[in-house]
C-alpha cells in the first residue's frame, strides 16, 4: 500500500502543472520482480538444474509451501538456473533465501561484470543479495543458484530479480523450408532456414521429440535401414515453442550400414579368448572354444609403446602356456570357426595395453600394424578395448559431436580407414568401461569449471562418429563404481538393476553432462550387448545367471523389471559379452550354458 502514496502526490503535482509528459519516464522505470516461479510453488517450472540435481520439496520452506532442494554429486555443483528478459543499461537487484553450506546466488550474461554472492554456512534460512547493471546491448541474463562439490543438499526459496522488465519476448514463428538431405542406412540429415528470435530448435521424429539443435541443421541417427521416417521442427526461445513445421519424409537406404559386418545371429554370445597370455583361468586353444560363442575376441594386441601406434600380437609363449597350439594350428582353427559362421577379431588394448594415438604418424602406424595382424591371421575385424588413460579429452573439447582432442580424432580416422580397406563385412566392436560412456550423463571431460577427470565420457565421441560402422557395443558392466541412470538414481553393479539401467541409457539416448542441447542418440538394439564377468574370479560385479535372466527379461520383454522403469522394450537386443571364454571354462561353462538356455523370444 505504501508504494501508491508517492505516485498519488506526483500525479496531483503533474496535473496541477498542466502536463502529463513527465509521467512517462517514471512509468517506464517501474521495477518488477522478473524471476519466474521464484518461490518454486509451480515445481521447477522455469528452472533448469544440471544432471537432474534439483527437486521441489515441501519442507523446509521460507515462504509459501514449496522450496528448491538441489544435491551436488561428484564434481557437479547442482546448478539451477533460468534466463530472464531485461533492459540494456539498467540496474537490477538479485536476492534469494538459502539454507546449507557453500550456497551461491548469482547472475551471468550481464554484459558488464557477472556477479555472485554466497554463504559458507547457513543452518537456517539466510538472505543473499547482489546487484548488477546490464550492458548496452544486453536483453537477457541468467540467474542461478548452486552448491559445491563434496557438500550436502542445499535449499533455496523466494528468489527475486527486481528491475525494469525487458521488452516482451514473442514466441518465434513456425519454421518453414524443412529439408531432408541424402539418407544413409541409419541416418537422415535435416536442415531449415533460421527463424528470427529463435534460440534453439526441437526436432521431432514421428511426432516424438528426437533432439534439440542450436543451429539450423540436425542429423537423425540410429535409424533402421530401408525404413520411412517423418520429421518436423519447431523454433524455441524463452517465451516458448512455436508450432511444428510441415512434416517431411525420408527413407533410409538398404546399405550395409544397417548391420555393419553382418552375419551374426539375432542373439549373439561374445567372449574374449586369452590368446597371448596366461592367468589363473588357464590357456584355452582356439579349437576347444565351444560352438556357443559367436564372436571370439583375441586378447590382446598391444602397442610397442603407449604413443607408437604400433600394435603387435603373438600367441602365448610355451613357457607360460605349455598347452599352446602351433601358429599353423591356431590359424586353421580360426578358419574352422569362420566356416561355422563365427567371427574372430583382434582386440586392441586391455588393462595393460595403453594406446594413445596422439599424432597422425601414430594413427597411420596403427592402421598398418592392425591390418598386418588381420591379414596374417585372416581375421574378421577389430575390437577396441581401450582402457586406463588411452582416451581423454583436452580442455575445451566439450562437444562429443565434434571432438578436437588428437587421441580421439586420430582413433576415429584410423578405424574409418580400416573400415574403408576391408569393406562392409568388416566387424567393429567396442568394449568401453562405464566410466567412459554412461558416466557422460553427468560429466564430460574436465567440465565447465575444470577439475573433473578428462577421461569421463571420452568414448562417446568415438562411438558417435563410428555408429554407422559399429557392429556391437558391449560396455563392461563390471569393475565399475556406482553410475547414475536416467532415473537420476545411482546404480551399483552385481544385479539385474545395474545392467537394466546401463543398457537402457544406450537404447534411449541421454543428454551429455546434463546438456539437453547435446543428446547422445540411442543406438539400435542389434548394436548393443551387455558385458559381464563370467565368474567371480573374472572381475568385480559378477552377476548370477538368475539376475542375468532378469535383466534380459526386462529389456527384451518388459517383465521382471524391478524398480527401474525402462524407456522401451527391445526384443532385438543383440546379446551378451563376457570376460572371458577362459574364465567361463574355469567355471564349468556356467555363463555360456545359461545364454544357450535362455528363452529368447
Amino acid at each position: 500500500m505504501d508504494r501508491t502514496r508517492p505516485l498519488t502526490f506526483l500525479l496531483a503535482g503533474v496535473l496541477a502543472a498542466g502536463g502529463l509528459a513527465s509521467l512517462t519516464p517514471a512509468a517506464q522505470a517501474a521495477d518488477l520482480d522478473l524471476a519466474r516461479n521464484g518461490g518454486f510453488e509451480s515445481g521447477l517450472d522455469g528452472w533448469s538444474c544440471t544432471a537432474g540435481s534439483g527437486a521441489v520439496v515441501s519442507a523446509p520452506v521460507h515462504g509459501g509451501t514449496k522450496a528448491l532442494q538441489a544435491t551436488p554429486a561428484g564434481s557437479d555443483h547442482a546448478k539451477c538456473s533460468q534466463t530472464v528478459t531485461v533492459k540494456p543499461n539498467s540496474a537490477y537487484t538479485l536476492s534469494g533465501w538459502v539454507r546449507g553450506s557453500y550456497v551461491y546466488l548469482g547472475a551471468s550474461g550481464t554484459g558488464t561484470s557477472d556477479v555472485s554472492t554466497w554463504t559458507q554456512s547457513a543452518p537456517d534460512w539466510q538472505k543473499l543479495n547482489t546487484t548488477f547493471t546490464t550492458g548496452a546491448s544486453t536483453t537477457s541474463v541468467t540467474i542461478y543458484t548452486h552448491g559445491w562439490y563434496g557438500t550436502g543438499a542445499y535449499h533455496a526459496d523466494d528468489v527475486s530479480l527486481v528491475g525494469p522488465g525487458g521488452d516482451p519476448v514473442q514466441i518465434p514463428a513456425t519454421p518453414t523450408g524443412l529439408t531432408a538431405g541424402s539418407p544413409t542406412s541409419t541416418s537422415v540429415p535435416l536442415s531449415w532456414p533460421a527463424v528470427a528470435g529463435a534460440t534453439s530448435y526441437k526436432v521431432y521424429r514421428g511426432g516424438t521429440l528426437a533432439g534439440t539443435a542450436t543451429g539450423t541443421s540436425y542429423t537423425a541417427t540410429g535409424l533402421a535401414p530401408s525404413t520411412s521416417y517423418t520429421f518436423q521442427v519447431s523454433a524455441v526461445n524463452s517465451a516458448g515453442e512455436s508450432a511444428r513445421s510441415t512434416a517431411v519424409s525420408a527413407t533410409t537406404t538398404s546399405g550395409g550400414g544397417g548391420n555393419p559386418g553382418g552375419g551374426l545371429p539375432a542373439h549373439a554370445l561374445v567372449g574374449y579368448l586369452h590368446a597371448s597370455f596366461a592367468n589363473g583361468s588357464g590357456y584355452t586353444r582356439m579349437a576347444d572354444v565351444p560352438d556357443s560363442w559367436d564372436v571370439i575376441n583375441l586378447a590382446f594386441g598391444e602397442p610397442t609403446s603407449v604413443t607408437s601406434g604400433d600394435i603387435r600380437f603373438s600367441l602365448c609363449p610355451a613357457t607360460e602356456c605349455p598347452n599352446v597350439e602351433s601358429v599353423a594350428d591356431f590359424k586353421a582353427a580360426i578358419k574352422a570357426k569362420q566356416a561355422a559362421g563365427k567371427k574372430v577379431l583382434i582386440s586392441i588394448g586391455g588393462q595393460n595395453g595403453q594406446v594413445q594415438l596422439s599424432t597422425t604418424a601414430a594413427r597411420d602406424t596403427f592402421v598398418s600394424s592392425v591390418s598386418k595382424i588381420i591379414d596374417e591371421y585372416g581375421l574378421d575385424g577389430l575390437d577396441i578395448d581401450f582402457e586406463g588413460h588411452s582416451l581423454s579429452l583436452q580442455t575445451g573439447d566439450t562437444d562429443f559431436r565434434s571432438p578436437t582432442s588428437p587421441v580421439i580424432v586420430n582413433l576415429i580416422s584410423a578405424v574409418k580407414s580400416l573400415k574403408a580397406k576391408y569393406g562392409s563385412d568388416f566387424v567393429l566392436t567396442m568394449a568401453p568401461e562405464t566410466f567412459f560412456v554412461q558416466l557422460g550423463y553427468q560429466y564430460y571431460g574436465s567440465g565447465p569449471w575444470g577439475g573433473q577427470d578428462p577421461r569421463a565420457g571420452a568414448y562417446l565421441p568415438v562411438i558417435h562418429a563410428l555408429r554407422d560402422d559399429l557392429t556391437l557395443l558391449h560396455v563392461q558392466d563390471y569393475n565399475s563404481g556406482s553410475i547414475m541412470g536416467l532415473d537420476n538414481q545411482y546404480h551399483s553393479m552385481g544385479g539385474a538393476d545395474f545392467h537394466i539401467a546401463m543398457t537402457d541409457m544406450l537404447l534411449t539416448g541421454f543428454p551429455v553432462a546434463g546438456n539437453t542441447e547435446r543428446v547422445f542418440p540411442a543406438l539400435r538394439p542389434d548394436q548393443v550387448a551387455i558385458g559381464l564377468p563370467a565368474s567371480t574370479q573374472a572381475g568385480n560385479g559378477h552377476t548370477t545367471p538368475s539376475e542375468v535372466n532378469k535383466a534380459l527379461d526386462c529389456l527384451t520383454k518388459k517383465t521382471n523389471c524391478g524398480t527401474y522403469q525402462t524407456h522401451g522394450t527391445w526384443p532385438a537386443l543383440r546379446g551378451l559379452m563376457t570376460w572371458s571364454i577362459n574364465w567361463d571354462r574355469f567355471n564349468g561353462w556356467e555363463f555360456s550354458r545359461n545364454f544357450d538356455a535362455y528363452g529368447w523370444s
